[in-house]
């Protein structure tokens, strides 16, 4: 009986518990591997000031925007998750997910997968107001399609890596990953400066405001969206388009602009 008894003692204290608890706070690493190194911050990374957006097992620190229900968005595979249609394309209207802060000047990076003829963005400067429907009609969108099997000719203005309906991505610079594989997609806002980045490769840069910017802006399709792209100040959006996408890895590192 002794020697039972000290045997099922000795196999519960081996036992590895589910959740690493050497893990720092908001930082979940599973102790059996899975997603191991994903959604944490490395020592550098901490060091330069990064701030991890996604803990890998929450939606901590989002909201719908307009504070819609997000039931629709999952967490699968230590990734977030859209909620999707059949057919990825031209479902009814969903709620984008935004950060609960607010920025100014920032560096945002994060990795994300498509699907098949998918549609989603990444949006900044978002500015939440009951008159508009989606985070796109006030931050602009750094683009994420599928080039390649999108549904019909997208301008290259709306591929992915473009300031949507803005600014193309420079196509001698892209390379984007097929469908399945996961990009790492960078953003810099810095003031008016802007830089979106794509698998290491600066693929669009401009300046906000300008006579030249002021005049893209009015002459596309914002005509219905008056405070489009006019905040210095505002959140980071995950757009829900109807298509299934993840998005895994989301930090932020804040600049100090001297404002």
């Amino acid at each position: 009986m002794t020697t039972k008894i000290l045997t099922v003692l000795m196999t519960c204290t081996l036992a590895p518990p589910l959740w690493s608890a050497q893990a720092p706070a908001g930082e979940t690493r599973r102790a059996d591997g899975r997603c191991a190194g994903d959604n944490v911050l490395t020592p550098a990374e901490k060091t330069a000031g990064w701030r991890l957006l996604f803990d890998g097992t929450s939606k901590a620190g989002w909201h719908g925007y307009n504070n819609q229900n997000t039931e629709a968005w999952t967490i699968e595979d230590c990734a977030l998750k859209t909620s999707g249609t059949d057919t990825n394309y031209g479902s009814d209207l969903r709620p984008d997910l935004v950060t609960d802060a607010q920025y100014t000047s920032f560096e945002l990076s994060l990795e994300w997968k498509g699907s098949k003829a998918g549609n989603s963005g990444i949006m900044y400067g978002v500015i939440e107001d009951p008159k508009y429907q989606a985070a796109w009609m006030t931050g602009p969108e750094y683009q994420l399609t599928d080039d390649v099997g999108f549904p019909r000719p997208l301008e290259p203005n709306r591929q992915t890596g473009a300031n949507y309906s803005m600014h193309a991505p420079d196509p001698a610079r892209k390379v984007l990953k097929p469908i399945g594989e996961w990009n790492t997609t960078r953003i810099v806002v810095h003031g008016a400066h802007v830089e979106h980045w794509l698998n290491g490769k600066k693929i669009v840069e401009f300046e906000r405001w300008t006579p030249e910017w002021n005049a893209l802006r009015d002459s596309g399709k914002w005509k219905d969206a008056p405070d489009y792209g006019k905040a210095k100040t505002g959140r980071i959006a995950l757009q829900d388009h109807g298509s299934i996408f993840w998005f895994r890895n989301v930090k932020i590192r804040p600049i100090d602009d001297g404002a």
